[in-house]
């Protein structure tokens, strides 16, 4: 265990300093455990950042937190075909009549093409051949034609060329040779289909029963579904195409089938059979029933699986899953779909479809489709009989980046990791009993005596620099780390931990009934690291505070008495202990699970009640990181304390984002807008200041994320001071935290204005500079006005935009420059009737106003102007009255804060439809 050379410490009290001999380092030890040692210090001394609170570490080795609650699953995996060295397997497929498994080994650079390998379905097979190298493209996916045994047919999906800054997915037909060792002629290649894909290529195709060729197609972009291509079925991108290869036609190298769903919708491409789906990873039939199963991968928050049926829209981006997602978007021609099934991210975090199972190893699986997820190795079950689901469980729990799965002509179930290897699932064998997980504090071996509030010395204390939310609750913070192990220490995020660490937070609230500061204990809650994977845990402090017991898995609700942060005139507090999917919805992948163990959180001097001193310097002097620190903890960079007055308002308004939002609110993580709150970003990298909201407004005129100087206009702000409907944060929190509100509206009325008022435009100010527009005004700068104005976030137009709102592509053909005027500065004057909101009254006298998201003789689906609001179905014998609204959707004022030449740029771009190069006039 490493120990820094030098045997005395600093300790700094109010008076003095003095140096004291390791004789009395036991009493440090015995301090550090003290429950409320984690309070936050307003100031530290400065000579304290280089001192150590402790000179030796002692070991914790009383840890009972090993397991989980919950039984152990059925199944377990375990390698097979050990002596083969593989090199990132993506995925296998039996070969037809053979003993043989092709196995998808993922490549495309020039120098390390893709390739395809064969095998022998034995676990000693030492050997491989290979089936097909690809160079400069990335192969997804291969299938068998029904016929491989007399055509010899093989067909593959790849994207590329690898690197390029243009891609294609494509679907080619190889042959594959008679002799052997029967490889794929390079030469026989035969391109079926091709469509432009930049990433989420989807990637699968497999033949049906019908003997058509079906293939997934993602959205064709990387984040948010930029070309909003997943409800245009004008293109080939985000959903299942079907289509015939056995009868070329029309030119092509395959027909459409005469029952594909949208053939007869105007402008769409006929080889559509499903539409809405984000990334759909790993296609499969079922053999026996001939239904069709896609594992999709999902953005923010929801992985999902779908039994694919025609025509069927899964609403994608509109919605991801069964939620909304960016609900001003416009559905493509068919109702939404839920999802078949649905996991949320803190189960799984990158889904991989899977197979139907049928074989004669596993009886209680005969029938089910198996799939599992990339990021976390869970596998599932899931049974439906063709109408609905009829049982769902996770059946196995690994360490496996998981690709896909295959059943091997043996009949083993077969899963594909990523990592380098092929698995099979065979029963599980783990004797560990759920009912050894402590399900009281006290059999964690975290504490001393819970009944004194004391921990066992090698449990140390920790503070953080800008301390979340937690709804006024005193936070007491913990880090038990088992035995000598080490943490591996990173500049950014989060800290990486060895199994069995454990994190603790006790939050506790002033007891009203003492008369005194003295607090009552609600609530321990722990994150532990087992097997690779963090968990997240709640023990609820029963009355006598002597103990706590284990929350159930859905969490709980409380109701507390008052205490004196919550007001004088609030009778009690609701509580909620968070659910075990709660707790890692904040705890994700995306800031590397843990929060407050982060270099910029841990570097601040912690006060044990005696000792003064960093706790990177502590760590780091007693071995418990492995390496040094990369500079002086002094010249570290931290957050500050949001709730010092004394300290810049910028620096703590940022800390206090950091701290509550960014664990969501980060690259890939939990939250869908496109702001992004570390500390370490620049005001302009955070996408905040000007920045239009992607969803609800709240009915705030001329809203932005952050209005400079206007924390009226500012949604961040809103969300921030509400609790129900589209708060923020989204989870647990039952009450406001009103002092981080008021850090907020300072902050934000803070900033320096980026636009002010320039004149409230109307027609007849534009009308007589029309001449102007088409000679003289700049369509490229107009580019820019369209996006600044928030235009691109309604109106698709050159390439590019939303869909809420009409498409603009072409408008210089459809309106005359005067009309074009007129529906921008005055759009309630002509209303296109698809995108005009209708207004009803019911029966029982309520007044509904909304779009129509679909409509049939019976009944209607009415969107309301909310986006965290679901959809309202109502009755059509309930409504007495209905019509359209003669106010736009489209805000009035918006180019009120635009100069009257950048007003004529935008005139002039909309007038060139896009083209920035030429005139308005079109010269």
């Amino acid at each position: 265990m490493p120990v820094r050379k030098d045997s005395t410490i600093r300790v700094t009290t109010t008076n003095m300093q003095r140096q004291i001999s390791p004789a009395l380092l036991v009493a440090c030890c015995v301090a550090l455990s003290l429950l409320f040692a984690g309070e936050p210090l307003a100031h530290a001394q400065e000579d304290s950042q280089q001192q150590s609170g402790l000179e030796q570490r002692v070991p914790w080795t009383t840890s009972r937190v090993v397991g989980s609650p919950e039984p152990p699953p059925p199944y377990q995996v375990e390698p097979v075909y050990e002596n083969i060295d593989w090199d990132r397997p993506l995925y296998a497929k039996a070969e037809p009549d053979t003993n043989n498994l092709l196995v998808v080994e993922q490549g495309g650079e020039a120098e390390r093409p893709s390739r395809v390998i064969r095998i022998q379905d034995d676990p000693a097979t030492d050997s491989t051949e290979t089936f097909l190298e690809y160079p400069d493209r990335l192969i997804y996916g291969l299938e068998f034609h029904p016929d491989y045994g007399r055509n010899r047919h093989v067909f593959i999906f790849s994207n590329g060329p690898t690197g390029q800054s243009e891609r294609k997915n494509r679907i080619s037909r190889f042959t594959v040779a008679a002799d052997e060792p029967r490889a794929c002629d390079p030469a026989s290649e035969k391109i079926i289909l091709e469509w432009r894909s930049m990433g989420h290529d989807g990637g699968d195709l497999v033949f049906g029963h019908d003997r058509m060729l079906y293939i997934t197609s993602g959205d064709g972009t990387s984040d948010s579904d930029g070309w909003l291509s997943a409800q245009d079925v004008s293109n080939l991108l985000g959903g299942v195409l079907r289509i015939d290869v056995d009868h070329a036609a029309d030119g092509r190298a395959y027909s459409i089938p005469a029952d594909n769903p949208f053939l007869d919708v105007p402008n769409a491409r006929g080889e559509l059979w499903a539409f809405g789906l984000r990334n759909p990873w790993r296609m499969t039939v079922d053999q026996r029933t001939g239904h069709i199963w896609v594992g999709n991968n999902g953005q923010d928050l929801w992985e999902t699986a779908h039994l694919v049926r025609r025509g069927d829209n899964y609403g994608w981006s509109v919605y991801e899953g069964n939620h909304p997602f960016y609900l001003n978007r416009q559905l493509g021609p068919a109702p939404f779909v839920p999802p078949t099934i649905e996991h949320h991210h803190t189960e799984a975090r990158s889904l991989t479809g899977g197979v139907v199972y049928y074989g004669d190893r596993f009886d209680d699986l005969s029938g089910a489709y198996v799939y599992g997820d990339y990021s976390t190795g869970k596998i599932w079950a899931a049974r439906h009989d063709g109408a609905k689901l009829t049982s769902h469980l996770e059946i196995a729990d690994s360490a496996l980046q998981i690709a896909g799965f295959a059943q091997s002509p043996r009949g083993d179930l077969l899963v594909v990791d990523h990592g380098g290897g092929i698995y099979r699932l065979v029963p599980n064998t783990s004797t560990f009993d759920p009912e050894q997980f402590p399900n009281r504090l006290s059999e964690t071996g975290l504490f001393a005596s819970v009944a004194q509030n004391r921990v066992q010395p090698g449990v140390l204390s920790y503070s953080v620099n800008s301390p979340a939310w937690n709804d006024g609750a005193h936070v007491a913070r913990f880090l038990a780390l088992p035995g000598d192990e080490q943490i591996d220490y990173t500049s950014s995020r989060g800290w990486n931990f060895p199994d069995g660490t454990v994190l603790m937070q006790t939050l506790s609230i002033k007891d009203p009934a003492s008369g005194n500061d003295s607090r009552r204990r609600i609530e321990t809650r722990l994150l532990t690291r087992q097997q690779g994977e963090w968990a997240g845990y709640s023990y609820r402090w029963n009355d006598a505070q002597d103990d706590a017991v284990l929350v159930a898995s859905e969490g709980a609700e409380a109701v507390l008495q008052n205490d004196s942060q919550a007001g004088d005139h609030a009778a009690a507090v609701k509580w909620r202990f968070p659910s075990r999917a709660e707790c890692l919805s904040c705890h994700s992948r995306a800031v590397n699970f843990v929060l407050g163990m982060t270099e910029l959180q841990m570097n601040r001097a912690h006060d044990d009640g005696q000792v003064v001193a960093n706790q990177l310097h502590t760590f780091d002097h007693i071995g418990m990181l492995r390496g040094d620190l990369p500079k002086p903890a002094a010249e570290l960079s931290r957050l500050v304390d949001p709730y010092d007055p004394s300290l810049d308002v910028d620096a703590r308004a940022r800390s206090y984002l950091h701290a509550n939002c960014s664990g969501c609110h980060v690259e890939a993580g939990g939250g869908n807008a496109r702001m992004e709150l570390e500390f370490t970003r620049s005001l302009e990298a955070m996408n905040v200041a000007d920045a239009h909201p992607q969803h609800d407004t709240f009915g705030i005129d001329q809203v932005r994320i952050v209005a400079p100087g206007d924390p009226e206009r500012s949604v961040l702000l809103a969300r921030v001071s509400r609790r129900g409907r589209g708060q923020m944060p989204p989870l647990v929190s039952q009450r406001v935290d009103a002092q981080g509100v008021e850090l907020l509206r300072a902050w934000i009325a803070g900033m320096s204005p980026q636009r002010s008022f320039v004149k409230d435009w109307q027609v007849d100010d534009l009308l007589p500079l029309l001449a102007q527009v088409r000679e003289e005004r700049s369509p490229d700068a107009g580019s820019a006005v369209f996006r600044e104005a928030g235009c691109s976030q309604c109106h698709r137009f050159d390439g590019e935009g939303g869909g809420a709102g009409p498409d603009l592509t072409g408008i210089a053909k459809r309106l005359k420059p005067h009309e074009l005027v007129e529906s921008i500065v005055a759009p309630s004057r002509s209303i296109a009737e698809d995108y005009a909101s209708s207004v009803l009254l019911l029966a029982d006298g309520r007044l509904l106003e909304g779009r129509i998201e679909s409509e049939t003789d019976d009944q209607l689906i009415l969107r309301v102007g909310e986006s965290f609001a679901e959809p309202v179905t109502i009755a059509k014998s309930q409504i007495e009255a209905r019509r359209l609204s003669d106010k736009s959707l489209m805000p009035s004022g918006a180019l009120n804060t635009f100069q009257q030449e950048q007003v004529l740029d935008l005139l002039a771009y909309l007038m060139a439809d896009g083209d920035t190069g030429a005139t308005a006039s079109g010269k």
